[in-house]
């Protein structure tokens, strides 16, 4: 075990194990990768890191500047952390739509933040634009620079490290792995490195089932927080899919459930979805092959929404 300078030097190395109570006899192996083993409990750390040191590196941004950024949550803690450890302030366009944990930890970070209001506390696309609008606005301010996720292909890179542990844990004997898909930095990322080391691999992207955009079919609110923006993300490269699914928020808040109270693994909405599309794949694989996976972040992140709350 070595000391860190800083928290940054965290990000990564994360954990893999394999699923078992959750997952049906004859399907292929399921291993998840526990991506809130990261400082701030997300994966959203990797993407952070790397949208600003590219900033910094070409001149977007400078000593004293704000960093700016709408989020559903788990990306803006991961860019309120950098910043902390580089000395930079930092302004989050985010909204009630998503948990007052993941703003709460924007704040204990030192985030200001401006909320714009939900449909109902659901995301939609009318939200997701509303926030980027906002973002924008708050960017055009003297001495601010927006990292802009949805569009910033800085962003892509803080995955490939991702990709290659993946490959390297499981020693190359990989047949899919199956992700959600927010921005499509992440799948992106990560689809490229695998690919690259055997085109084979089959890249599973999960969606919200009642804004199944990426299918083809028609947006609409949903509860899986940080995924499912209500349309087609910049960054998404259908070239890399070979096969979409979609979950509906019910089953994927259920599978959150199980995997707490079965496998001992306590993530968010989206890692459940990630789940269920997982075990279609394995299923549809066989016994012999096997399937990756991620926690994108901790259930932690949740424990003031209806995903774990229960009254006593």
């Amino acid at each position: 075990m070595s000391v860190f300078e800083n928290i940054l030097q965290a990000i990564g190395n994360t954990s893999m194990v394999q699923l078992h109570r959750v997952v049906p006899r004859g399907c292929a192996r399921i291993m998840a990768k526990l991506e809130w083993e990261n400082p701030t409990g997300s994966l959203k750390d990797r993407t952070a890191l790397a949208m600003i040191s590219r900033a910094e590196e070409d001149g977007r941004l400078k000593p004293g500047d704000t960093i700016v950024e709408y989020t559903g949550g788990s990306t803006g803690i991961s860019l309120a952390i950098i910043c902390v450890a580089k000395g930079y302030p930092i302004h989050i366009v985010t909204s009630d739509a998503f948990s007052l944990d993941k703003r709460n930890q924007m704040i204990a970070y030192g985030a200001q933040l401006t909320l714009v209001p939900s449909e109902g506390g659901l995301t939609t696309k009318k939200l997701i634009l509303d926030m980027i609008s906002a973002a924008e606005q708050i960017s055009k301010k003297p001495h601010t620079c927006w990292t802009n996720q949805l569009s910033n292909t800085d962003s892509i890179s803080g995955y490939y490290a991702l990709g290659e542990e993946i490959w390297n844990q499981t020693g190359g004997k990989i047949d899919a792995f199956v992700h959600s898909v927010g921005t499509g930095a992440s799948i992106r990322g990560v689809a490229t490195v695998l690919k690259q080391h055997n085109p084979a691999i089959k890249i599973i992207a999960v969606e919200p089932g009642e804004s199944p955009v990426l299918s083809g079919g028609q947006p609409g609110p949903h509860k899986i927080e940080g995924v499912g923006i209500g349309y087609t993300p910049p960054l998404w490269d259908p070239t890399l899919i070979d096969e979409i699914i979609a979950v509906k928020t019910e089953d994927a808040k259920s599978m959150a459930r199980r995997l707490a109270r079965e496998e001992g693994l306590f993530a968010g909405t989206s890692s459940g979805a990630n789940v269920i599309a997982a075990i279609q794949v394995a299923e549809h694989l066989g016994s012999e092959c096997a399937v990756t996976t991620l926690m994108c972040d901790s259930g932690l992140k949740y424990l003031s929404t209806d995903v774990y709350q229960k009254k006593l």
